[in-house]
């Protein structure tokens, strides 16, 4: 007779990237009463990112490792994220709980999106790991409170996105070009940029299609980027590197700047000719976020 207690395995680890994300064109097209700006912007994933571990515990509690040294443990958009579905009522009879482990790679005020990335993996991997079966739309109404960006990246196409950022519509069919992304030794404070008396306010508004032909042609821009290389010139000398081999734009409100090639090949032939010190990636564009390919699969 076999007396041995009964082998209970830990959960296994759940990984799941936590993408890039780039403005490919950001336009501000108005001020709300409310503060908030009105915008257009096309957004499109990089195949790069950070990464998180979920292990599924039965007690209701939350660990981050490791933790985001000035950042509080609850003020962390991972840990709101998860608090968030925790709060959610189809987690009421369950005792939801999760380590975390975090592999940060993207750069904190780059503008690649880093922070509502993270948010939103957390929810699309907890979602899965707790089996709460809320649906996409469910989800992005969750993340909507945590960052304009994070319904973004749960609902993970590459987009059209106009109002505060919340007004998605799929953009399946963008080139997927290779990007060379240069990350210069400064911090972009999106709320310093939004409240900067010299931001452009008034760009004409656009229709998707034009935006989308302006953005092939490379006659759209990016409004945050003038205010973002007054305040950080850093931003300005990256930009005149880069346009020496193309047309450099910023990325959201800064400080990453990145330059669109045709394939890995010329982006490896251009980094080749840029200063060492300067920090430096390179990366395929991609209209499926890969924390989708992960969780749902690539179709």
């Amino acid at each position: 007779m076999n007396n041995s207690a009964p082998n209970n395995p830990k959960p296994q680890w759940l990984t799941v990237p936590a993408p890039a994300k780039l403005n490919l064109m950001l336009h501000i097209t108005g001020q709300r009463a409310d503060g908030y700006h009105e915008l257009q912007t096309i957004f499109q994933f990089l195949e790069y990112g950070d990464q998180l571990s979920f292990q599924s515990r039965n007690d209701n509690e939350l660990t981050l490792t490791p933790e985001i040294v000035g950042v509080n443990f609850e003020d962390n958009l991972i840990i709101k994220a998860a608090r968030s579905l925790q709060n959610h009522p189809s987690a009421s009879n369950k005792q939801c709980g999760a380590n975390i482990r975090l592999e940060k790679i993207l750069p904190m005020g780059g503008g690649l999106g880093g922070g509502s990335s993270d948010a939103a993996t957390t929810i699309l991997a907890l979602n899965s790991l707790w089996e709460l079966g809320l649906t996409l739309e469910e989800l992005a109404d969750l993340g909507i409170k945590l960052g304009a960006d994070v319904p973004v990246f749960i609902k993970g196409q590459a987009c059209w996105a106009e109002g505060i950022g919340e007004k998605i519509t799929p953009l399946p069919d963008l080139v997927e070009n290779w990007f060379l992304v240069a990350c210069p030794n400064a911090h972009s404070n999106t709320k310093e940029i939004f409240s900067h008396k010299e931001l452009t306010r008034d760009s004409e508004i656009l229709n998707m299609r034009h935006a989308l032909e302006g953005q092939a042609a490379n006659t759209v821009r990016n409004d945050c980027q003038l205010v973002a290389t007054k305040l950080n010139p850093e931003i300005g000398k990256t930009l005149n590197l880069l346009n020496k081999f193309g047309s450099a734009k910023m990325t959201g409100t800064g400080a990453c700047v990145f330059l669109s090639l045709a394939s890995e090949d010329k982006a490896t032939q251009v980094a080749s000719k840029l200063p060492a010190e300067l920090d430096i990636f390179i990366a395929k564009g991609t209209n499926l976020s890969s924390a989708h390919k992960v969780l749902f699969g690539s179709v």
